[in-house]
Order: structure tokens, then sequence, then C-alpha cells
């Protein structure tokens, strides 16, 4: 069984106050009033089910050495070219797990082109409008120092390149930008296109640069250097540690009802290491936010005025072209292309063996239909918490407003759970499942299309739905799928 959560599942993301009830749009309507759960007999099951003590200890229990060999292991030592062609710049988009892929590709995009890098400028997030950089997420000094022996890398400019920044680029055609740097770009596409401006003008400037070079058919160096990049030289500042630290003690080691003072679990256990074993926990990375839940153009249950205003947004922000609204919700769903709703990814854990007495952390940025949404979720597993719960004001107040810094603390909790589970797939996800699986760590990955099939079957009794939910395991482990990106 310990096979089988690894493996599990295994496919390969206000108005005023004073509005009248009658006049509120659709929007407000929908996030405020979320719909009743939609497959409440399972729920009502789900709720009262208890796992036995023999089935728990199967679930926590740690992964065996699958003896696989560490991907930034190399048989020859690592060499830093005598001479760089010029300066290499990357101008990175998205949330943090994408820009964190894309700091890999900028790595290995200098090895390929034997040029210094400079430390890759992150742009303001559309979305969050999040404004953090690279030294306001990463340790700059550690970054540098792990792939020293690799890569020269640099924080800034020299001074001859001062006029090399964003807004210089952004305000006419440069001949030192590559703008057209194909998605999955192979390494002789850099040579041949990136080199020769490297050349001319000493610095390229390449943006955008997300998903700018290939994963298949690149050199085995470069390959491993990725893994360096990724595993190794990207480490959080120490304030995203300390916090996270502090979350996840605190989620091991649950205060007594005398010590809840304040702020829920304000105070520190100090004693940690003399308390009596440790306790366990799941970290769920739930991704339904209004973004995921218009550009799946599911149906989400909330009826008419959901649908209205996802529709609404879906239009205002991509003039109405999402792939999927072709698609009836029922062939969305047997197609595995609707995102996990707190309810059913909640119904998906209990069905594994998770109960009410499950440690579980919440990682998300901002729920789509916000408490009222995911508290079907709660009802399944009231000790549920998140960095809100689990901390202070004061404590989170160096991150507040910032998703860049929000996330990293999630994903910081997320590499030192137990097992963690994504909602739906997606760069988070992607990025989890990597490291997880370089350090040996338990991760559950739902089957979309499964799932959706299931959850269609309004007949299916719980006990016919755990059962499906094993089998469908159990047959991803026998047909031999293994773990990883």
């Amino acid at each position: 069984m310990t096979t089988v959560i690894v493996l599990l599942l295994l496919p390969v993301l206000f108005a005023s106050l004073f509005t009248p009830l009658s006049h509120a749009s659709p929007s407000i309507l929908s996030e405020q009033n979320a719909p009743k759960p939609r497959h409440s007999k399972l729920l009502k099951s789900a709720i009262q089910h208890q796992t036995s003590d023999e089935k728990k200890a199967e679930l926590w229990m740690p992964l065996v050495d699958q003896g696989w060999k560490p991907c930034v292991e190399s048989d020859t030592l690592p060499t830093l070219p005598e001479y760089s062609q010029g300066y290499i710049q990357v101008f990175l988009d998205g949330g943090l797990n994408q820009q964190r892929m894309g700091i890999c590709d900028a790595v290995a995009v200098a090895k390929i082109l034997n040029a210094t890098l400079v430390i890759p400028y992150l742009e303001v997030n559309s979305v969050w409008q999040d404004s953090s950089t690279f030294l306001d997420i990463f340790d700059v000094d550690h970054f540098i120092n792990v792939l020293k022996d690799e890569v020269s890398i640099v924080k800034e400019l020299p001074d001859e390149f001062f006029w090399s920044t964003r807004e210089y680029y952004a305000t006419a055609i440069r001949a030192n930008r590559i703008k057209t740097a194909p998605i999955h770009a192979s390494a002789n596409w850099y040579i041949d296109n990136v080199l020769p401006v490297l050349e001319s003008y000493g610095i390229a400037a390449i943006a955008p640069f997300s998903h700018r070079l290939a994963f298949d058919n690149m050199p085995k160096d470069i390959q491993r250097l990725r893994c360096k990049v990724n595993f190794q030289a990207l480490v959080f500042v120490p304030r995203i540690r300390e916090l996270g630290d502090a979350l996840i003690n605190r989620l091991r080691y649950p205060p007594g009802d005398n010590e809840v003072v304040g702020t829920k679990y304000f105070k520190d256990v100090s004693n940690a290491k003399s308390k009596q074993g440790t306790g366990n926990f799941v970290v769920l990375h739930l991704r339904f936010d209004k973004d995921m839940a218009a550009h799946s153009a599911c149906d989400f249950g909330g009826g008419k005025a959901e649908k209205l205003a996802l529709a609404k947004y879906r239009q205002v922000i991509w003039q109405g072209r999402v792939l999927n609204s072709q698609f009836t919700d029922e062939e969305l769903r047997s197609q595995g292309r609707c995102p996990l709703t707190p309810e059913e990814i909640g119904l998906l854990l209990a069905a594994l063996g998770f109960d009410n007495t499950t440690r579980l952390y919440l990682a998300s940025h901002k729920v789509y239909g916000g408490e009222a949404r995911i508290s079907t979720l709660r009802s399944l597993f009231p000790l549920m918490e998140n960095k809100k719960s689990l901390s202070s004001s004061e404590e989170r107040a160096s991150i507040k407003g910032k998703a860049s810094l929000l996330a990293a603390v999630d994903y910081y909790v997320g590499m030192h759970s137990d097992i963690f589970i994504s909602a739906s797939p997606g760069n988070m996800h992607n990025a989890m499942v990597g490291h997880r699986t370089y350090q040996n760590l338990k991760t559950i990955r739902p089957n979309m299309a499964l799932l959706g099939q299931l959850f269609l079957n309004k007949s299916l009794t719980w006990l016919e739905f755990q059962e499906s939910v094993v089998e469908g395991a159990d047959a991803d482990a026998a047909a031999g799928i293994v773990c990883g990106l």
C-alpha cells in the first residue's frame, strides 16, 4: 500500500456594502454564496468514517529507498571556462514556480553559450501585482556560490551596460533583445541565434523567456545542471525559512489547551525535542482560484449567477478564448479537465484513509468562493490549518501582500511534509512532484479523468467510491508507473 500512495492515480494546475442585493453583481453573488455540497451522499459517509490504526500506520510510513542515483551527480568535475562570451539577461513572468523553472533554464542557457548570467529579473506578476525580486525570495549568495564552478553569475551588470534595463527594452525594438525564442527551443537554436548577438554587443536580453528551453534532446551535463540549480542552488531567504520552520513546528507539535494564547498557535514550542514523538501532516495545494475556475470552463455548482460571473471574467481576461468552452461539463469532467473542488479533494483524501484526526495544511493563495467553499473540506478535516491560523500577523508582516513570498512559505512547508497532494496539475504541482521525488518523499497525484468519471456517477455508494479509488491506484502501480515530472 505504501507504493500505492506514491503512485496514486497517476496520469502524467468588495463592492459597496450598501448595494441592494437585487442589484449586486453576479461576481459578488457567486463568491459570497458558495453552492451546497454536490456529493452530499458521499460527504455524509466520509464524515462518519474512521481509519484503523493499522491503516494509518501504512499511510504515514516513509518510502523505502528507490535506489535512484541523484540527478545532480556527475562523473566529471565541473569546470568554469576562462573566457565569457558576454552577459545574458532574462526576464521571467508568471508565478513563483514558473519563475523557478525559468531560473533553471537561464543557468542552462548561460552554460550552453559560455556566457555570464545576470541574476534573473522577475516581472511584476500580472495577476497579483507582486513586485518581489530574486533577492526578496532566494538566497543570492548561496545561489552564486553553489554554481561558481559551473557558470559565471553576477548580481548586477558592469557600469558600461548601465543602459540595459527593463525600461530600455520596453520603449523600442532593440538589436540585442531576443524576442523570437520559440517555446522549448533547442541548445542549437541558442547557439545559432543568441551567440552572434553576444559576440556583436557583449550582451543579449531574452524576453519573453519562460519555457524557452527544451527538456528533450538536451546534453546530459545541461540536464544535470538544471537539477543542481533546482535542488541545491535555489534556497529561500532566511525570513521565509524561519517562518516556514515555525509553521512546521506548530503542525508537528500542536500546543496544548493551556498554550493557546492570543493569536491561534502564536506561542512557539520551545522544547519540541522533549515531546513524545512528532505529529504527521499532509500539505494540500488547493489550486482553486477564480483564474483557474474561469479558465477551465467547468460548472462548479454555483448556478446561473456563478456561470455568468465566470463567463464575464473569462471575457475580460482572455476575450473569451478558452479552448475548453466548446465541450460540455460532462465531457470536460470525464476527460479530467476540471480542477477538483475543495469538496472533491476532501472526498479523495477520505477514500484513501485520511480521517478527522489528520492534520492538513492548506497551501493556497486565494480560494474561489472563500471560506464558504472550503467549509465542506473543513467538515472532513477539522484540524485543517494555513499560514494565517498558525502564525501571528506580526510574523506574517514581512510577506503580507506578496504572492511570491506567500507561495515560497507554502513550498517550504510542502517540502517538509510527510505527504503532499495537489488538487490539480500546474506549476506548483510539477515543481513539488519533481523536488519531492528527488528527495524520495511521498506525493499523491490524482488521476483527474478517473475522478471526474466517478464524481459524475451520482449513484455511487461510499464503499463503491472507495473501492474504485483504491483499484485505480492498484492498476497504476501494477503498470509500473513511477513518480516523476
